[in-house]
């Protein structure tokens, strides 16, 4: 179908769309810059489209510009861990991406690996965090780990820790931003994210960075961040990056579309790190640069992404 015929099919079905962009969780200026640029591709293809800035209002904001489909580009809190999702259930407005609870479950990253390995899939050991745990017996036990909010996206609150003090450290720095903080075992090699959208994994890109690891700057700031897509993955390997992806992603009951995080070791095999149940859209993000190398461009994007299907049951 060509971008025309989509943007056509998306005024026909889904009459006037609203973007959902901002909030007040952490991520609030990535989401802004990723909803303008949702907005802005669908304004140029004569999609009947206004840009919201998620606020307490936001179910009159709805109501009065008389919305009957939302594109949520909102990460973080609040757009991405299910909040939003229930809202619009219960106003019957069809939305974008996953349900409550696969949101939920996805923006929980102790959740999100409790059930990737209780259903067998691989994802690296972890431990949850607090302020009286044993720092040097989860060094001798994991090795060197990666720390982390539960709750947070875009690398925010993350750091490494090879050594007792330097997790106490590290557990500090991520409790800032959220109460609950898991430790992973860090894996070392190369780094890979696959979009999942409409029941189909594009293809997969490889990261590399001149930083210790993939962070906020490196992921939204540095000019040195490269991308490589298609992945230097042998086809065997892509395919089954591909099936193990897809797997983690119906496993969580996610819908529409994603983006799947995954470490590859020394010997080769895949580690699923996280779900972003509402990846990000700026010049910088990853989707984008999958569905390109699939001749789909920024605009044929976004139309997809709205034109083939929403959660809510009303689509």
């Amino acid at each position: 179908m060509s971008v025309v015929n989509m943007a056509e099919n998306v005024n026909r079905k889904s009459g006037r769309v609203a973007v959902l962009m901002g909030g007040d969780s952490a991520e609030r200026e990535i989401s802004l810059l990723s909803g303008q640029a949702v907005l802005s591709a669908l304004q140029s293809q004569g999609v009947d489209v206004v840009g919201i800035d998620v606020g307490p209002d936001i179910a009159e904001r709805l109501r009065s510009e008389k919305i009957e489909r939302v594109f949520n580009i909102l990460h973080g809190r609040g757009g991405e861990d299910g909040k939003l999702q229930g809202l619009l259930e219960m106003m019957r407005i069809p939305y974008t991406g996953s349900g409550v609870l696969a949101s939920a479950l996805a923006m929980d990253k102790v959740k999100t690996k409790q059930l990737w390995a209780a259903s067998g899939l691989p994802t690296p050991k972890f431990s949850v965090l607090d302020g009286n745990s044993d720092w040097q017996g989860l060094i001798d036990e994991l090795g060197e780990v990666v720390v982390k909010p539960a709750h947070e996206g875009s690398s925010i609150g993350m750091s490494m820790a090879a050594d007792a003090k330097a997790l106490r450290d590290a557990y500090q720095k991520a409790s800032i931003y959220d109460t609950a903080v898991m430790a992973e075992q860090r894996i070392r090699g190369a780094e890979f994210t696959v979009p999942v959208i409409h029941g189909e994994a594009f293809p997969a890109i490889e990261l590399s960075t001149s930083h210790e690891f993939y962070d906020y700057d490196a992921k939204y700031v540095a000019s040195d961040t490269h991308y490589r897509c298609p992945a230097s993955l042998s086809e065997t390997k892509s395919a089954e990056l591909a099936d193990l992806c897809l797997q983690a992603f119906c496993i969580l009951g996610a819908e529409g579309w994603g983006r799947i995080d995954v470490m590859q070791d020394q010997q080769g095999k895949f580690w699923l790190l996280e779900l972003n149940t509402v990846p990000g859209m700026t010049d910088h993000s990853l989707v984008p640069v999958s569905a390109l190398s699939k001749g789909l461009d920024f605009p044929a994007l976004v139309l997809h992404i709205l034109n083939g299907g929403a959660a809510g049951g009303t689509a």
